[in-house]
């Protein structure tokens, strides 16, 4: 029974650590001190390095979770299939122009990128492939429309500086069946 605790502690720690990488990475950027990190999970440094071993490995689980978390508020199951694809591209433009900072401090020409970006970005197609075909099937999305199509619009309004919500709409509305 003591080991099953200490796992559950180990677990709770790790969530601790995640989600106050999160913040921290927020509001200070990927290069922020990680003995910032562990003070604002409320661990020590020894119990951050057993979880994360290195920066790297702090940023790539922060990311990951990130994407993670971006899959899942796409609404699958709405009424309004092409509403739920434009406020899903809302919230990959958040994504990218917020996240855009952790994400290229991972690029690592000797390291491991290329995987963990061709796999995050595989779900981030996928997502928008599945709300497109939803999309499509209820005639709210002309049928030349891609998800890479869209995925390009998003990630150009995300770094373009300008009004997302309006550069979206214009992307909706040149992106209808009608």
């Amino acid at each position: 029974m003591a080991a099953r605790a200490r796992r559950s502690d180990a677990r709770d720690n790790q969530a601790l650590l995640l989600a106050a990488a999160k913040e921290v990475f927020a509001e200070d950027g990927p290069d922020a001190p990680l003995d910032r990190v562990a003070r604002r999970a409320g661990v020590g440094n020894a119990t951050m390095y057993r979880h994360f071993p290195n920066r790297r490995e702090l940023v790539v689980a922060v990311y990951a979770d990130e994407v993670a978390e971006l899959r899942s508020r796409a609404d699958l199951e709405a009424d309004d299939a092409g509403e739920a694809l434009f406020a899903w591209l809302g919230l990959f433009v958040e994504h990218v122009r917020t996240k855009r900072t952790l994400a290229l401090s991972l690029a690592d020409p000797a390291g491991d990128h290329e995987s963990l970006f061709a796999g995050w970005h595989a779900a981030m197609n996928t997502t928008a492939a599945t709300l497109l075909g939803r999309a499509r099937a209820a005639g709210a999305v002309a049928p030349d429309v891609t998800e890479r199509d869209l995925l390009l619009l998003a990630t150009g309004i995300a770094l373009s500086g300008g009004e997302p919500a309006r550069l979206l709409t214009l992307v909706r509305r040149g992106a209808s069946a009608s």
